[in-house]
């Protein structure tokens, strides 16, 4: 129960779809989503392959309570070998589509080969077909998608696609889903594009069958019980996730410009607060209101516009749009893309940083891999190594709005200085000769927290098997309250096993500091057959882990790639609550290897893949 206990395969080289059984087996030890996604990956798909390859796969997988009425159990995961990383990726998005795919019947879709031409995949339940994408193919996000609905006669088709930036392949494309949400990071929109799928379009009516629909409907009720009445979840409400810039800047842990600083002086004119201040134009903030995903009370997402009198919104744009589509209410900023276009390239102008934003949802673009490439390119300007002739003429300067915008209008389309930025910055520091510039951890790029301050996300960091990361482990809290590394390496092993079958579970990983994770267990426990306790699904996501790991060792990954880039472990922090101190990795990563039961070199012992069934 729970699993539809069918998965729906796309071979794109033949054109063919077929459905086929749920490996039960595998459900039953890897959940479903993240860990069962990861598992199929694992089976199919060489871990040596070219990302880009035909031979690679897609597979979008959705959990055990997606579609169901457990909160935001709207989540699901696409995985794939990353064309950002070259590692494993699992890469997460709310809003409806994954819902949506689970109600047609499908616990998996496996998508695999490249078609000959542009394609995208409509799903109606048990009809799924291949049509021609030729019409589609240079279309934006933002025009694909009302496009596909008008096409196929359905208004409440749910859609995933790519813009311009998956299609030319740019390192760190992403998958959107319903304008803007996204499957974001490691370049999963980038595989799509390689295999020439422009978009897939579903619409179910199946439902979800729960093992249990009684015991689980007073397990979604005890779980509600506490998550509404949680602080926790009113802040992610009414201020969402923006909240947390003027937590980082505070502490000194707020990556600014390239991560020279800690601390950003130009915060308060686009932290959670500036979205809120009415504009001398229309007298309207920034920010429009807020929205949930599938059975979400939470509603962190944010709707914001961009002050109608800026020239970004009038006239029309490098490729001759009309900008006027950029003043209509869209999904706003959240912390990451606020930090990665804001402080980490030195920018305070809130439309540029809204604009740049509303970009990567247009054009599919993973907006922290961005704003952080286009920082290490600002870097590279400021040393000399680029000149403006390389840059076709921009200042591309920390704090230079104009240049953000610039850099970023390049990046979607992959044209001048755009189609270095689109490699991301570990391959474009590389080729300009200043690897050390690169701000990432195998090959990503890094989310909004200085790992010089955050000890604990310091080895977290290091050692995601997706590349630099911050939801894969939340030593957050501890970090806070302790800028110290003790009890860090237990803590991040346990965190990041937590996220792990959290991942799985087909819910959101911001609920696991609103409600504790005997709730998950109690709903999966009646949602799904077979016996599962807390103990059992800690122990699932240490498997998880532990598979992903020994992908990435198979991939070529060694204990050297475990690391971080060297300016945070020489260059101390200028301020905050770590001042003068710098990233702690080596003693940490030891203990870190002993209690996950791996030897020197970081590669899991024998009696623990005894122990784990792999």
């Amino acid at each position: 129960m729970a699993w539809q206990n069918r998965i729906l395969r796309v071979d794109l080289s033949a054109g063919s779809c077929s459905v086929e059984p749920l490996n039960r087996e595998w459900a039953q030890a890897y959940l479903g989503q993240r860990g069962l996604g990861s598992k199929y990956l694992s089976e199919e798909v060489a871990p040596t392959v070219d990302p880009l390859s035909p031979e690679n796969k897609l597979i979008i997988a959705t959990g055990p309570l997606t579609a169901t009425t457990a909160p935001t159990g709207g989540r699901s995961s696409a995985v794939t070998k990353g064309a950002l990383t070259g590692a494993i990726a699992a890469s997460n998005t709310g809003g409806m589509f994954g819902a949506e795919l689970k109600m047609a019947g499908y616990d998996l879709l496996i998508i695999e080969g490249r078609a000959a031409a542009p394609v995208y995949l409509w799903i109606r339940d048990e009809h799924a077909e291949l049509r021609s994408a030729e019409d589609l193919w240079g279309r934006s996000v933002w025009e694909t998608e009302p496009w596909l609905r008008r096409e196929l006669g359905e208004p409440q088709a749910k859609i995933a696609s790519i813009g311009r930036a998956g299609e030319i392949g740019v390192k760190f494309a992403c998958i959107v889903n319903d304008m803007d949400r996204a499957y974001g990071r490691s370049g999963v929109g980038a595989v799509m594009g390689s295999k020439n799928l422009k978009a897939i379009a579903v619409r179910g009516s199946r439902g979800v069958v729960v093992r249990d629909p009684e015991a689980f409907k007073l397990s979604v009720r005890n779980t509600m019980a506490v998550l509404q009445p949680s602080p926790v979840r009113q802040r992610f409400t009414n201020r969402g996730t923006h909240n947390m810039m003027d937590v980082t800047n505070q502490f000194g842990s707020l990556p600014t410009r390239n991560c020279r600083d800690v601390q950003f002086e130009g915060v308060e004119t686009i932290n959670a607060d500036a979205i809120r201040v009415p504009r001398r134009s229309d007298g309207r903030p920034s920010l429009q209101g807020n929205k949930a995903c599938f059975a979400c009370t939470i509603g962190c997402g944010r709707v914001a516009t961009i002050d109608p009198v800026s020239p970004l919104v009038n006239g029309t744009d490098p490729q001759g749009g009309d900008r006027a589509r950029y003043r209509l209410p869209s999904g706003g900023l959240e912390y990451e893309t606020a930090y990665a276009f804001g402080p980490m390239c030195g920018v305070d102008d809130l439309d540029a940083v809204n604009y740049v934003n509303f970009l990567s949802n247009e054009q599919g673009m993973d907006p922290i891999s961005l704003g952080v490439s286009i920082a290490a390119a600002m870097e590279l300007f400021e040393e000399g190594v680029l000149t403006s002739a390389q840059t076709d003429g921009i200042d591309l300067r920390f704090g230079n709005a104009g240049a953000l915008v610039r850099a970023a209008e390049l990046t979607a389309f992959g044209e001048g200085i755009g189609a270095d930025i689109g490699l991301g910055a570990a391959r474009l520091c590389e080729k300009y000769g200043r690897p050390e510039l690169s701000m990432t951890v195998k090959g990503q790029e890094f989310p909004g927290y200085d790992p010089r301050a955050l000890k604990g996300m310091a080895l977290a960091y290091a050692t995601s098997n997706r590349g630099c990361c911050h939801m894969r482990a939340r030593p957050l809290l501890h970090d806070f309250a302790n800028v110290t590394t003790d009890g860090k390496a237990s803590l991040v092993k346990d965190t990041q096993d937590l996220a792990g079958f959290i991942d799985s579970s087909g819910i959101c990983v911001f609920t696991n500091v609103m409600f504790p994770p005997e709730h998950l267990a109690e709903m999966i426990a009646a949602a799904c057959d077979g016996d599962w306790s807390l103990e059992r699904l800690y122990t699932v996501g240490e498997r998880i882990w532990n598979l992903e790991r020994q992908f990435n060792l198979a991939a070529g990954f060694t204990r050297q790639d475990d690391c971080l880039p060297e300016r945070t472990t020489t260059e101390p922090a200028k301020a905050g609550a770590a001042k003068g101190q710098v990233a702690e990795l080596s003693t940490l990563l030891d203990e870190y290897y002993d209690l996950r039961g791996w030897d020197a070199d970081g590669v899991p012992l024998a009696q623990t893949l005894a122990r784990l069934d792999l």
